[in-house]
């Protein structure tokens, strides 16, 4: 027993020296991957008690029962060749084979339906133009001098639209108090999107109006308490005839001189809720710019610079553009189905080396029936296909084990975006698939390899 014990855990020694080079390596991708700080200290004695602790308990687990179980062994029925051992050895081994092509079965449908949420909600219309608008806070002298500063980036050609607003296009804020209307139900709790804009911002964000106008204050000097509402907005508030109806909020009156058509204003995974813009009585902390395209970014934003340098000079000219922001907020799934995909992978490699093991073990205990058959005329394809029926019945066991823990759990995971994909039943005939088909090319070798073996070396001692 203790030599069986030492090799298990000499083993497990030199995997976990090699485990530790390969995480200290990879911890960096790693860190960038998660967007985390990780690291390891190696001066930390409780390190190297958790590693050797590790390494001990997996050292013993593993050689435990193969010690126990070869010791157990009657010198005399092995000799005799009496005594079976393929059941006992093989059962085991069957049980961590089907465990981990579960849990690759499991990563793999999981990390296919994170892609699936992920592209679903990329694909998904924003009802407003990303593309080339660019904006920055409202620090120092940029609200004092702000029609100075909007007045020269259109007249010098870099912008095409400005307007100012409370925050970025892809922000907001949101509650269910202090707005009244005509009609509204008093015990209405109802979440509102808010959102403050001046002049423009229809055309500086390419919000499309399907009723009445945008903010205009050259136009229309009251359009200080203009309001614009998105199409949620009149559904809820049930207006039959939404322009020139009066919402109160913060003790004002507000006019309703547009309806923009519905657009996603904080989260691309939930519905659009019911959200009004309020104009320039509001209040205001972004300038939002629309870059003309005639000019390359680069000159537009130097150009930019040198404006804002010189009506803010004691601050720097930081930007940002509404696309990446935009993109950002697909990073928490991003790194979901990375995470998905490198686990799945790192799984079924592990899953692959137990069943080569046990493709290797099993071909080794049936080599003299595989000699008889072939003596008997057997061909290669069907040996082959015989030894390759157990393992690929091993797989299917697994896939009915991980198939429904995965439909649960990305089921439940799915739950908390409003605003998903269902699952289809091609995920889950991909994964099996994939995994039969990584199944067949693992055992394929040692099959063949003892298909095609001289029967005359498997029988000689017969």
């Amino acid at each position: 027993i203790g030599q069986f014990l030492g090799e298990s855990i000499l083993i497990s020694f030199i995997a976990g020296v090699l485990a530790l080079i390969i995480i200290t390596i990879s911890l960096p991708y790693f860190a960038d991957l998660v967007q985390k700080k990780l690291s390891i200290n190696f001066s930390d004695y409780r390190f190297w008690l958790a590693g050797f602790g590790i390494i001990l308990f997996t050292g013993l687990l593993a050689g435990s029962y193969p010690a126990l179980y070869l010791s157990g062994f009657k010198p005399v029925a092995v000799l005799k060749g009496t005594f079976k051992k393929v059941n006992a050895l093989v059962t085991p081994r069957k049980v961590l084979v089907v465990t981990q092509f579960a849990f690759a079965i499991i990563l793999i449908i999981g990390a296919i339906i994170v892609r699936q949420q992920l592209l679903n909600a990329q694909d998904r219309q924003t009802g407003y133009s990303k593309d080339n608008l660019v904006y920055s806070f409202l620090e120092g002298d940029i609200e004092k001098n702000y029609s100075l500063i909007k007045n020269e980036l259109l007249s010098s050609g870099i912008a095409t639209s400005v307007t100012k607003t409370s925050a970025p296009i892809t922000e907001g804020w949101s509650n269910s108090w202090g707005i009244e209307w005509q009609g509204k139900n008093p015990h209405d709790k109802t979440v509102i999107d808010r959102y403050c804009a001046d002049d423009d911002i229809c055309k500086t964000a390419g919000l499309q109006i399907v009723q009445g106008r945008d903010i205009d204050l050259d136009k229309y000097p009251t359009d200080s308490l203009a309001m614009l509402l998105n199409e949620s907005a009149v559904k809820h508030m049930k207006f039959t005839e939404p322009l020139g109806q009066i919402i109160k909020d913060n003790d004002k009156d507000w006019h309703v001189v547009g309806v923009v058509k519905d657009f996603i204003l904080k989260s691309p995974y939930r519905p659009i809720e019911p959200m009004i813009i309020e104009g320039a009585a509001g209040w205001f902390n972004v300038i939002q710019i629309k870059m003309n395209t005639i000019k390359s970014t680069r000159k537009n934003l130097a150009a930019a610079e040198a404006i804002f340098k010189k009506y803010n000079p004691n601050y720097p000219f930081e930007y940002k553009f509404v696309d990446e922001q935009y993109a950002k907020k697909f990073d928490n799934e991003k790194r979901t189905g990375k995470l998905a995909g490198l686990f799945a992978f790192l799984t079924i490699f592990i899953s692959c080396l137990g069943l080569f093991g046990l493709a290797s073990y099993m071909a080794e205990t049936r080599i003299k029936e595989i000699g008889v058959r072939k003596v008997l005329g057997a061909s290669v394809f069907s040996i082959t296909r015989m030894l390759s029926k157990d393992f690929l019945t091993l797989v299917i066991i697994a896939f009915a084990v991980g198939a429904p823990l995965a439909f649960w759990g990305m089921y439940k995971w799915l739950q908390d975006y409003p605003y998903h994909i269902t699952i289809e039943w091609w995920v889950f005939a991909l994964a099996g698939f994939t995994a039969i088909l990584i199944a067949l090319l693992t055992v394929s070798y040692q099959a063949i390899k003892a298909a095609v073996a001289n029967p005359v070396k498997s029988l000689r001692t017969e």
